[in-house]
């Protein structure tokens, strides 16, 4: 499965009964790509619950897989994709095997290699929050080859200088959808923001 998103919407800690709802209204808000954390309660049975009604050429997956087991239970409930906030090569080798796509996590310059050589599709920089768009430009100076994941205090303000330093996505959290609108359950407003970051992005 080639991967397709460069906005990647994260959930963490968000209401099962609300979930259905907020995965409808991001993807026909122009999201291509959601997480759910795996430390999320209920974060297993909302895979399986929502894995049938993702539209084509859209994107369900599991974030912070932080070892094997989670790994297991993520591809299970029908995880598309899985995101790990650390470089665990067994994580990747038990994805690779099962045909999911893994976007792994690292930081360093020797992790983020050991993840793509290890068959990662995406590497993701976490935390990005405490180096930048400038750390990322500095990484794709040996690791042209390699597409990075920028996570980590993306914001609307700062998307565009993240794909400008070569990122072929960003994983985003409440900034994408709205601390208000999440915690108001205002749709409407949910909409608007995943369509406003998206347009900042410049990936509408």
């Amino acid at each position: 499965m080639k991967l397709n998103m460069p906005v990647i919407g994260i959930l963490r800690g968000v209401d099962p009964l609300f979930f259905p709802e907020i995965v409808a209204t991001a993807f026909a808000s122009g999201l291509r790509a959601i997480e759910v954390t795996m430390n999320t309660v209920g974060a297993v049975e909302m895979i399986k619950a929502a894995r049938t009604s993702v539209p084509q050429d859209h994107f369900l997956g599991m974030g912070t897989i932080r070892n094997l087991r989670e790994a297991e239970q993520a591809v299970e409930a029908g995880a598309m994709f899985l995101v790990s906030p650390n470089c665990d090569l067994e994580v990747i080798a038990y994805a690779k095997r099962h045909g999911v796509p893994i976007i792994a996590g690292a930081l360093t310059p020797t992790e983020v290699y050991a993840a793509w050589a290890a068959g990662a599709q995406m590497v993701k920089v976490f935390p990005c929050s405490a180096f930048g768009p400038g750390y990322i430009k500095e990484l794709l100076g040996p690791f042209d080859q390699i597409p990075l994941v920028a996570v980590g205090g993306v914001t609307a303000n700062n998307v565009g200088d993240y794909f400008a330093a070569g990122v072929k996505a960003v994983g985003v959290g409440t900034s994408l959808f709205g601390k208000e609108a999440l915690q108001q359950r205002n749709l409407l407003q949910l909409g608007r923001n995943v369509k406003n970051f998206i347009d900042c992005a410049g990936k509408i």
